[in-house]
């Protein structure tokens, strides 16, 4: 069967769209290279001095790293979970099946600003209890981000899951295969790029979360957004422009290698 080409006119489109929709991003390009100390299209010479500040500034390297940190616990998190759900209404079915998932799916639907309160509420009563795990703490922001991308990370692996064909886990428990058996050797293989897919994503929505991290952190527990979002509060320093050229290019190494890495042996070929 020959396989399905766009014409011309669908690809100029797709071009204008793409660079309709780039446009905004790569503006900051040139403004990250500006000598002045306040956000503007540099004039003559440019500069290197906003990059510098990123490395000699320790502040920058800190809310760096703690994103870091806070990201990938809370994507390890949020997938096993999200996993571990999806598992259990896959295999099992049980009743009311869709409003369980509906009930988890909930962070997704109540405005963000409803759930920032909730969580600052908890994480200020749990800092009564254990202040490591509170208020303006970073394990405090995992558990806040894993509540806000859990239900990402549930929707992409039911939409893995509905690919797999049950018929092969229903032949593993014909077989006398245990549930860890089937969950582990039989299912969980053959929804990998799912994982990975919901894995990634979570980090990123971890990584970017801004508005419910104003609402539970304060001095202590200062993320990369956070510092950004602070720098254009008060006073537009021009080193934000150059820390998201950095994070531009690196999400773009990011997506371009998962999408070289999901590709099948036919299509790399």
């Amino acid at each position: 069967m020959t396989a399905y080409r766009p014409g011309p006119f669908a690809l100029i489109a797709a071009v204008l769209v793409a660079i309709f929709l780039l446009m905004p991003l790569l503006a900051v390009v040139p403004i990250s290279f500006t000598p002045a100390r306040y956000l503007s299209m540099p004039r003559g010479a440019l500069s290197l001095t906003h990059y510098r500040e990123l490395f000699e500034n320790l502040d920058w390297a800190q809310s760096f790293f703690l994103s870091i940190r806070i990201g990938v616990v809370s994507s390890l998190v949020a997938t096993t979970l999200g996993t571990l759900f999806a598992l259990g209404i896959w295999m099992f079915r049980p009743p009311f099946a869709a409003a369980i998932v509906g009930f988890v799916l909930l962070p997704m639907i109540v405005p963000p600003v409803v759930s920032a309160m909730t969580l600052y509420f908890l994480l200020t009563g749990l800092s009564q209890v254990a202040g490591f795990i509170g208020y303006d703490t970073w394990l405090g922001v995992v558990i806040a981000h894993v509540v806000m991308i859990v239900p990402f990370a549930v929707v992409l692996i039911l939409v893995a899951l509905g690919q797999v064909d049950r018929r092969i886990d229903l032949a593993a428990r014909g077989m006398g295969a245990s549930v860890m058996q089937r969950a582990f050797r039989i299912i969980l293989p053959n929804i990998k790029f799912g994982l990975l897919t919901a894995a990634l994503l979570s980090f990123v929505l971890s990584w970017e979360e801004i508005g419910v991290t104003l609402f539970i952190t304060s001095v202590n527990a200062i993320t990369l957004p956070r510092l950004m979002w602070s720098g254009v509060h008060d006073n537009i320093d021009p080193a934000i422009a150059a820390i998201s050229v950095i994070l531009i290019v690196v999400t773009t190494v990011i997506l371009v290698g998962r999408m070289i890495f999901s590709r099948t042996p036919q299509e790399r070929h």
